[in-house]
This record gives structure tokens, C-alpha cells and sequence, in this order.
């Protein structure tokens, strides 16, 4: 099966939860988190929503899971979203044991993806996170774009 199919079918549903995000005037970003080949829970922003500043995709999509699957430690999934996940985001993508990141776009001013990788180069830790990045790149952009454009 190709790979890079399914991540685009993936990633696909994530944009569309940006959607809703969007729709509810939360910053657009989406998150699925995938376990033996199907999404078992989805999510978008909802920190206004919610008057929680944890109330990110990825986080509000890591809590249900461990709620779904009776563990906080979500081995062998994979979660897509489609902005570069934040330090918080990203460090409990790591506590978590998430085995891999997709995300679409890249997030300039508090992505964390980056360091992450530099730190889980480090042969002392036990877990590792593969990621992929640039899935649907220029859609999951043009959302977040037509967000910020309209709050000038």
C-alpha cells in the first residue's frame, strides 16, 4: 500500500476538522490520530471554545485516545495534523509514545519539530518519533493564511 496515499487520505481529514476550526473562529488547525490503519479520533482547536489554553488539537486528539484505548501511552499510532505542533504539543507527543508525526505545514514562530528531532537524535533515549512533513503543505498553509489575513 502506498505510503504517501495514505497519509495525503489522512491528512485530508485533518483539514477538513481545520475547517470546522475555522468555521468557529479558533486558530484552523486539525488533528486525527491514526491506530491499525484507521483514525481513531479527530479534533480541531478549540481553546476558545473551551477557555482552556491546552485545548490544542493535538492534546485535545492524545487525551481522547488514551481515553478510547485505557492508556496515556499511544504506541504504534501516528498522528497528522496540519501545523508543526507547538513545545507543549510536542512534548506530549514524545510522554505519550506516539510513533509518528505527519504534519502539513511548518509553524515559524513557535514550531517545535525541529528541536524535537534534534533531541530524540540522542542514542540515550528509548523512544524515537519518525516524522513526515509537507503532507498537503500548501492547503494546510492557505488556511491558516486566510485565518490570520482576516484578523488584520
Amino acid at each position: 500500500m502506498d505510503t504517501c496515499h495514505y497519509d495525503e487520505q489522512f491528512m485530508e481529514e485533518a483539514l477538513r476538522l481545520a475547517g470546522e476550526a475555522y468555521n468557529r473562529q479558533e486558530v484552523p488547525v486539525g488533528a486525527v490520530l491514526v491506530y491499525e490503519g484507521r483514525v481513531l479520533v479527530g479534533n480541531h482547536n478549540r481553546r476558545e471554545e473551551m477557555k482552556d489554553a491546552t485545548a490544542h488539537a493535538e492534546i485535545l486528539v492524545l487525551r481522547e485516545a488514551g481515553r478510547l484505548l485505557g492508556s496515556w501511552r499511544l504506541p504504534e499510532t501516528t498522528l497528522y495534523v496540519t501545523l508543526e505542533p507547538c513545545p507543549m504539543c510536542a512534548g506530549a507527543l514524545i510522554q505519550a509514545r506516539v510513533s509518528r508525526l505527519v504534519f502539513g505545514t511548518r509553524d515559524p514562530k513557535a514550531g517545535a519539530v525541529i528541536s524535537l528531532y534534534n533531541l530524540l537524535s540522542d542514542t540515550r533515549l528509548n523512544h524515537r518519533l519518525e516524522f513526515t512533513e509537507g503532507i498537503l503543505q500548501e492547503q494546510c498553509a492557505a488556511i491558516l493564511r486566510k485565518f490570520f489575513q482576516q484578523r488584520r
